[in-house]
């Protein structure tokens, strides 16, 4: 692949905007993320919640913060997720 090429890809790395729920784990924390998307028969907006294990190296995060994540390569079984910013207390 030449040069520009590489430059003109798409960052690949996917990241959500969620809530720490808990922070009990050592180096993990456990976002929960809520995407408001319709629903595929009704077209009425529905909110969906998800929870990531999120690998959190300093431990800065605590329970209540909103923060941003991003997907990494798997760290263990259930994280492949990494925390970018906090982005309020």
């Amino acid at each position: 692949m030449s040069e520009t090429q590489q430059d003109s890809r798409p960052n690949l790395r996917k990241t959500r905007v969620g809530v720490v729920v808990s922070d009990k784990m050592n180096k993990t924390i456990v976002v929960e993320h809520i995407a408001r998307v319709p629903h595929p028969d009704f077209k009425k907006i529905v909110k969906k919640s998800k929870k990531y294990y999120v690998h959190d190296e300093k431990g800065e995060a605590t329970i209540g913060d909103k923060v941003r994540i991003v997907e990494t390569k798997p760290i263990s079984k259930s994280k492949c997720w990494a925390l970018e910013e906090i982005i309020s207390h």
